[in-house]
């Protein structure tokens, strides 16, 4: 399971003095751009592309508070892939050093053209580094975005 060990800072905290909500999104967003980085696509390489990450739709579950200064460990994992790569479902889930889960995001998204601002197929490379992510239990293969041109 791809994970990294972030920690709840100041600005990530909410008027209850827990992690706010716009917090977990942001801490699966920094686990999901260091995967691609570990993977050969760091933030030039998209730039280089032209290609990045688009975001259509995220789903938080809450489970338990993250308290300042509390140590978390973010994973990853598939939950859904288009069998062309252009549509994904990625999977964070958010643990204490106790093990238990404090929040599930999964996010659904694609891969945009940043010329054309159309959703289109990775790179061969792009595409294997996302089928080394586990899938989770529930995967769902998606559609592709992509229309056949006629």
């Amino acid at each position: 399971m791809y994970s990294k060990t972030l920690f709840a800072g100041w600005g990530d905290m909410d008027f209850n003095s827990h992690m706010k909500n716009t917090a977990y999104l942001d801490k699966s967003a920094d686990v999901r751009m260091l995967f691609f980085s570990e993977n050969g696509f760091p933030m030039g390489e998209f730039l280089r592309l032209k290609l990045g990450p688009v975001i259509m739709k995220d789903e938080v579950e809450y489970q338990k508070e993250v308290g300042l200064l509390q140590e978390v460990k973010v994973t990853l994992a598939m939950a859904g892939l288009s069998p062309d790569g252009s549509r994904f479902l990625f999977r964070n889930e958010v643990f204490r050093p106790d093990g238990k889960l404090c929040a599930r995001v999964t996010s659904a998204g694609g891969w945009l053209d940043l010329a054309t601002r159309k959703l289109v197929a990775p790179p061969e490379a792009l595409l294997a580094a996302l089928k080394s992510l586990p899938q989770t239990s529930d995967f769902t293969p998606l559609p592709s975005s992509i229309k056949e041109r006629v």
